[in-house]
């Protein structure tokens, strides 16, 4: 049973702040949970309900082979997630030190700028996953990727994809494109995706939809592209966009 000290700490993991200081992060519910344990991030601990247990034998069997594993009272439990109706099961993740962008392992790297909504950037990651992106890079102003809102969007593809984590965007693409790496950045004034000759080896660029690309970006980009438009809408969400830019770059 875990005791009230771990469960006072643990609780603390939902501000970003202990988030930050402690390296660490909650994963709540049993599909992101279960994605957790086909990555390679550090569980340090299970925390689970009497009645998750009660409903889910053969997945607690495999957690205490594998895992260490503490049972709480609901109202504790309560106490530890950010969701109106938990299923009494979370994990306690250790950050990883992301720093892959200087070793790039791939043709195709997704860099994001500013996008700040957490829904947005976690459906961008589970996006990235499906088409096959293997790292993405973000800037320092982007939302959180251990921002719980975020996980739950990714439907766990953050425990996939590697990330850069808090390193200087503008940097690390001056830095590719020394590499022979194009930098290309979704525009709205920018060229038709359907019509671009995509490079060898490139970076995309997705940008805050209300703001667009920044100065400093736009002074280290290469290409700029978009998706044309047919009605009235003013933009396009910026996940939304991702989808059809991810899937035409991958073709």
């Amino acid at each position: 049973m875990l005791s009230k000290n771990g469960v006072k700490y643990y609780s603390t993991l939902l501000l970003k702040k202990y988030r930050d200081r402690e390296r660490k992060f909650i994963v709540e519910g049993k599909r992101l949970v279960e994605e957790v344990f086909k990555s390679s991030f550090e569980c340090e601990v299970v925390v689970v309900t009497e009645n998750f247990i009660s409903s889910n034998h053969v997945l607690i069997s495999e957690i205490r082979k594998n895992h260490t594993l503490e049972i709480v009272k609901e109202v504790d439990f309560n106490r530890m997630t950010d969701t109106q109706n938990p299923q009494g099961i979370l994990a306690v993740l250790k950050k990883k030190n992301l720093k892959f962008i200087f070793e790039p392992n791939s043709n195709f790297i997704l860099a994001l700028e500013n996008i700040s909504d957490p829904g947005n950037l976690g459906t961008i990651f589970r996006n990235a996953d499906w088409f096959g992106i293997e790292q993405i890079a973000l800037s320092n102003d982007s939302a959180e990727v251990y921002n719980p809102k975020v996980l739950r969007a990714s439907m766990g593809s953050v425990f996939h994809v590697e990330f850069s984590d808090g390193l200087d965007l503008y940097h690390e693409l001056t830095h590719l494109n020394k590499k022979g790496y194009q930098i290309i950045t979704a525009d709205m004034k920018g060229e038709n995706i359907y019509s671009f000759n995509k490079p060898e080896k490139f970076i995309l660029v997705l940008c805050n939809e209300a703001h667009g690309p920044s100065e400093k970006l736009l002074q280290i980009t290469d290409s700029q592209i978009t998706i044309p438009g047919k009605g009235n809408a003013e933009s396009l969400n910026v996940a939304s966009a991702s989808a059809i830019l991810l899937s035409e770059l991958t073709k």
